[in-house]
């Protein structure tokens, strides 16, 4: 049949009609806010690359989780950045694990995912031990693991490896079972590109290489079939939820691992998808709700389970008014 018999547009009449038919919703319990801790007391500091978000001492990192609870944020993922860096990253296992203590004493319904990488804590700014000028992929891994098992040990729900060595997860995995940790699940970096987008990220962790770049270890964004191995590599290797990043460039991807794998799929709406929007909305070029809630409507229909986002905080109160 032809028009005039289809109309598509008499389903979009009214407010009431189009909410009936809406294929996709968004609900707070998808996603995660991402926290910054360091060390310190009533240190609230600004970072100037990501407007709204702070570097939180542990005391008023406690208080900005009470107000995200309050909200019905489910979720938050953390970040440290150490007083102290060296080349064995020992600073990793300080300031997350105090954080974690104190998050789960005050609301353990709050879900506290543990960001596992390196990079903050290493003199040297990347994401593994660095010999002869190059990151030593296994000689990285025991310290990963020493990271998970310390989050893990403080109360982490989830840990999250975001350093893309070869084999993490398993290592992971092994020392996290071998600890008495075997119901901590793993959140995957499974495909994490060498993005153009992660520049206020490393403002925000003080965490920029001193020398080189990541390219011999985050994956060259041109690459989809590649990505595709990552993941199931991961999965092979014990991850329980794998991570897309970022996560605007990589739309088309995530609905591919969705359709491939049939796992719980999140995706990082990272610190430039953020800064850019940001930046035409200070500009007045844009709506900030409606464009950051096209976003991540755009992101739940590619696929995307979990959605990791700077924005989770104003995404809390904009669904409560809808």
């Amino acid at each position: 049949m032809s028009f005039p018999v289809h109309r598509p547009r008499r389903l979009r009449q009214t407010a009431a009609l189009r909410a009936l038919v809406r294929e996709t919703e968004l609900s707070l319990t998808h996603f995660v806010q991402p926290l910054f801790v360091r060390a310190g007391r009533r240190l609230r500091r600004p970072i100037p690359s990501l407007p709204g978000q702070c570097q939180l001492s542990v005391d008023e990192l406690v208080k900005e989780a009470g107000a995200l609870v309050q909200l019905g944020v489910p979720a938050v993922i953390l970040f440290g950045i150490p007083d102290h860096k060296d080349e064995q990253a020992s600073g990793a296992t300080g300031i997350v694990p105090k954080a974690i203590r104190a998050l789960k004493q005050e609301f353990p319904e709050l879900l506290v995912i543990a960001d596992v990488c390196l990079c903050e804590y290493m003199s040297h700014g990347h994401c593994g031990v660095v010999k002869a000028g190059r990151v030593d992929n296994d000689a990285t891994l025991p310290l990963l693991a020493r990271v998970a098992v310390a989050y893990a040990a403080a109360g982490a729900d989830i840990v999250a490896p975001s350093d893309m060595m070869d084999g993490r997860v398993a290592a992971i995995r092994s020392a996290l079972d071998k600890a008495g940790h075997t119901h901590t699940p793993i959140m995957s970096y499974a495909a994490k590109f060498a993005s153009a987008f992660y520049g206020p990220f490393r403002d925000a962790a003080e965490s920029p290489p001193q020398f080189g770049d990541r390219q011999s270890y985050q994956m060259d964004c041109a690459n989809a079939a590649e990505a595709l191995r990552e993941v199931a590599l991961d999965l092979d290797e014990g991850a329980d939820i794998v991570m897309i990043k970022p996560a605007l460039s990589c739309q088309e991807l995530i609905w591919r691992v969705k359709q491939r794998f049939h796992v719980p799929v999140a995706a990082y709406n990272v610190s430039g998808e953020y800064a850019m929007l940001k930046a035409a909305i200070q500009n007045g070029w844009l709506d900030e709700r409606a464009s950051v809630l096209e976003q991540m409507i755009g992101l739940r229909r590619a696929g995307a389970d979990i959605i990791v986002t700077y924005w989770t905080k104003d995404l809390a109160r904009w669904l409560r008014e809808r």
